[in-house]
């Protein structure tokens, strides 16, 4: 059954079931000498896919201001000239970065720093409205986070900002938040089929939020395409892997992961999907809140992608299969090596 939209939680929003994830299309980014984007990329190429999405019926654009360190939100704004009233944005604030030398300098929680950020994220990306605006500070404590409220309040009331919510993985701050700040929306976390979140799930759902899915494909390890050989390069965040990517391990998909991907591969493929398209088909079984917003950088990603709006949610058959796979693997990492890394690996302290 084909999925072709889904709300924005309370906002009153309509955006496609899928979104498109603009981490990769940032380009290079750094933090001293570790990189936080996806290496080099073809700005031709990412003005291409974004285009494509549209296309393909993709209205959601998920970015933040920190990736590329700017760049990416550039790269969106050039890529929806003549076609924003298409698109629906969500871009992110909190990190500070230096746009010049593409470096990451640190964080800023304050009013008056939100009330920069939001003026230069409208600047490049070339528009008038943020869509959806998202804190992007995962383990700000609570009272400093509801400290923000009125300043986002006021930037609705001005018509700059749309809705707002928090990026975090953290469902006792996210239900908090929700529960005081009126025009939050939507809780970005992650959510895929080797990752569920059902304690997320239940505050969105309790609170009339949106859920966007972060990590839906395992920032690709269910696509299929890397192996125990597989080595990513060092320009690449997953090629150095930092304490809170938890997919990889020095530069190497982290086996423990390819093991679950293999277990799964099956049901999710039963009907022909790809195993990308399954694991989205997955998302969107698991929650009628859910928006998974997979990364892409090329055409062909875009459309590999788009096509599992066509296929819809997994049928119930092939949920409950791919359901008795994973208690099957939960089962078994209780007795061997990977019990560190299951059912819940660390929660991510900040990025991305």
């Amino acid at each position: 059954m084909a999925v072709s939209t889904r709300p924005l939680g309370r906002s009153g929003i309509a955006v496609s079931a899928l979104g498109m994830g603009c981490w990769a299309i940032g380009g290079p980014w750094a933090e001293g000498a570790r990189p936080l984007g996806w290496g080099v990329v073809d700005d031709a190429e990412s003005v291409r896919a974004v285009r494509r999405a549209l296309d393909l019926g993709v209205t959601l654009f998920d970015t933040a201001d920190t990736y590329g360190a700017g760049h990416g939100e550039r790269i969106l704004g050039r890529a929806l000239a003549g076609r924003r009233d298409e698109a629906v944005i969500a871009t992110k604030w909190g990190y500070t970065f230096d746009e010049r030398t593409r470096q990451a300098t640190g964080e800023d929680a304050t009013p008056e720093y939100l009330r920069r950020a939001v003026v230069d994220s409208l600047r490049r990306l070339d528009t008038d409205r943020i869509d959806l605006y998202q804190l992007h500070l995962a383990d700000l404590p609570v009272p400093r986070a509801e400290a923000l409220i009125g300043t986002l309040d006021a930037l609705v009331a001005d018509g700059l900002v749309q809705a707002y919510g928090w990026s975090t993985d953290r469902a006792d701050r996210a239900a908090a938040f929700a529960q005081v700040a009126r025009g939050a929306a939507a809780v970005q976390h992650g959510l895929s089929v080797l990752r569920d979140a059902p304690a997320m799930l239940a505050v969105c759902e309790k609170h009339d939020l949106a859920s966007l899915a972060r990590g839906p494909l395992g920032m690709g390890l269910l696509t299929g395409k890397y192996t125990p050989e597989s080595t990513l390069p060092r320009d690449d965040v997953r090629g150095t892997a930092p304490n809170w990517l938890e997919w990889f391990r020095s530069g190497r998909p982290a086996p423990e992961w390819l093991r679950r991907v293999a277990a799964v591969r099956g049901a999710l493929t039963a009907d022909g999907r790809t195993l990308a398209q399954g694991a989205l088909g997955w998302i969107w079984a698991r929650s009628g809140r859910a928006v998974p917003i997979p990364g892409a950088r090329t055409v062909a990603q875009v459309e590999e992608n788009a096509a599992a709006l066509d296929r819809g949610p997994l049928d119930p058959d092939q949920f409950a299969e791919v359901e008795r796979q994973l208690a099957a693997l939960r089962a078994a990492a209780l007795r061997d090596a990977d019990r560190p890394h299951w059912p819940m690996p660390p929660v991510p302290a900040a990025r991305p």
